[in-house]
């Protein structure tokens, strides 16, 4: 199951109670007070884990609370401080307060973390209290309780290239042939029903990041079908490539679908709208799909936006397209080693 948003409840740690105690030595009328303070709670952290690709643990755990602090102990000793509680979630990680909606931080880096509640501070024993006037002080301050919040925890899959179209155009079949990804693969709408990321070599030395993104309808601005997901991942993306269906029994224009898609892409942020693009006519394979491909070529090459024409069934044109794909990521300024 992949799990891309959850809230969870997080609590600080309780600060441990200040100790009541007196020095009680022979020959020593006067030990005074000596009770110590006590221990602070333990705070809670996020951790981004680059092992981690989804939110799935917190699926079945909801609450999470930090040690609390140790009662302070007589002979001025202190309560031993709670420890923190560090949960680990995905690279790619925003963390919002679900009550307020305040952005509270974004993991994007593996080992980065996140403090998102603090432990309280434990209570003062009578040790503190003594002065000139009071030498016998038998007041302490009890520990503080943990403030607690809500956090709605959203992942954004960090990729070099997402993967974008209408559905069923051809989107899992052309990852499948490029990388070492296994989306499922199927002749049925919504066939991607989550985000898929494969690593694709160009060569030696650079390789890149492809995720296979569930597929888009009209309306997905607004939550239509799969649209919240697709739109959310494909804020992180570097580049878009986007796959066109040019098998004419879809019933559907190639070049329409580009505009809808475009127009969703705007309807959702300006940012994202502006992101480079490559187009992938797909399915070329196809006798009947010559003309198709034809208009789809001489209307990109007026709006002047790159198109790879490629068949991901038989693997037609897809060296040339990782080629492009590899030069764009260059111009944009990202190359990531090959591993």
């Amino acid at each position: 199951m992949f799990v891309d948003e959850i809230e969870i409840f997080v609590k600080g740690g309780d600060g441990g109670a200040g100790c009541v105690s007196f020095r009680r030595e022979k020959y020593v009328p006067y030990g005074g007070p000596d009770g110590g303070d006590g221990g602070d709670g333990g705070s809670v952290w996020l951790e981004a884990d680059p092992a981690l690709n989804t939110l799935l643990d917190y699926h079945y755990k909801r609450h999470y609370e930090a040690e609390r602090g140790q009662h302070g102990k007589g002979a001025n000793r202190h309560g031993a401080q709670g420890a923190d509680l560090s949960l680990r979630v995905p690279v790619g990680t925003v963390v919002n307060d679900r009550d307020t909606g305040e952005l509270l931080g974004d993991l994007a880096t593996p080992g980065q973390r996140l403090l998102v509640q603090r432990g309280t501070r434990g209570g003062r024993g009578n040790a503190r209290f003594a002065s000139a006037t009071n030498r016998a002080p038998r007041q302490a301050d009890p520990g503080q309780y943990g403030q607690g919040r809500w956090l709605r925890l959203e992942l954004k899959l960090l990729a070099d290239v997402g993967v974008i179209g209408f559905p069923n155009a051809g989107k899992s079949t052309l990852v499948s042939r490029v990388s070492a990804a296994t989306p499922k693969i199927a002749d049925y709408p919504f066939t991607t029903l989550a985000p898929i990321l494969g690593i694709v070599r160009v060569d030696d030395d650079k390789s890149f990041v492809i995720a296979d993104l569930p597929g888009l309808i009209p309306g997905a601005a607004q939550g239509k079908g799969l649209g919240h997901q697709f739109l959310r991942h494909t804020e992180r993306t570097r580049l878009l490539l986007h796959v066109l269906d040019l098998d004419p029994a879809t019933g559907r224009d190639p070049i329409d679908d580009l505009r809808v898609v475009n127009e969703e892409l705007r309807a959702h942020s300006e940012r994202l709208a502006e992101r480079p693009q490559l187009v992938v006519a797909n399915k070329i394979d196809l006798p009947e799909a010559a003309p198709r491909r034809a208009a789809l070529e001489e209307f990109c090459a007026t709006a002047g936006v790159p198109c790879v024409a490629v068949s991901a069934a038989t693997g037609a044109g897809l060296a040339e397209l990782i080629r492009r794909i590899a030069a764009a990521l260059q111009e944009i300024g990202w190359v990531r080693a090959a591993s």
